[in-house]
């Protein structure tokens, strides 16, 4: 192989590493908006997605002021009781709340000592496990590789370091990647207040 061959070989990698990701993450931000579009069928594009995005900030104004409220609140408390309805809403709920609520979940990235040579990077998702007597234990979300799934193990809480200097969204895509992502150093505590 001759060294031009080598060399729009090369260009042709490097141009790969840049277009795949920006072409799959156009594509999936592109399905996300036209499906929210979709949910109201009208004609004039984007306007569909606009009206989703007024209709949900209204409920959220409506659930937040003190006359609605209540009503919001009794909603929830009748989903509650149908039983499967209940496991469902209450799961997806406590999801979002990690995320978007005021209670975020997913902010405290820690290294677990799983042995002595083997250690996996999670998240703080619970510090007080004392309701089904585990005083010692925390509950510590481990995402997987190459999805957003990822499981819940309850481990030792002097397994557990929580690392001040990195920010979560750095450990997450670093987890999600493989390890492939880089991680870089920050304060986390001015994260956190920010």
């Amino acid at each position: 192989m001759s060294f031009t061959s080598k060399r729009v070989i090369n260009y042709f990698l490097k141009g790969l590493l840049f277009v795949v990701p920006l072409a799959i993450t156009i594509y999936i931000i592109y399905g996300v908006i036209q499906f929210l579009d979709n949910l109201i069928p009208i004609t004039i594009p984007g306007f569909g997605i606009l009206i989703v995005f007024g209709l949900i900030t209204f409920i959220g104004y409506l659930a937040s002021i003190f006359i609605t409220k209540p009503i919001f609140e009794l909603l929830e408390r009748w989903l509650f009781r149908i039983p499967l309805v209940n496991i469902l809403y209450t799961s997806i709920k406590d999801l979002m709340s990690a995320f978007v609520g005021d209670k975020k979940k997913f902010n405290t990235p820690v290294k677990v000592d799983l042995t002595e040579n083997i250690s996996r990077l999670g998240f703080i998702t619970q510090d007080n496990l004392e309701v089904i007597g585990e005083q010692d234990m925390v509950a510590i979300y481990f995402p997987h590789s190459y999805n957003f799934s990822g499981n819940c193990f309850l481990v030792p809480r002097k397994n557990v370091k929580i690392l001040e200097n990195v920010k979560s969204t750095d450990v997450m895509k670093f987890i999600v990647s493989g390890g492939v992502s880089e991680l870089s150093g920050s304060n986390h505590k001015s994260e956190e207040n920010n």
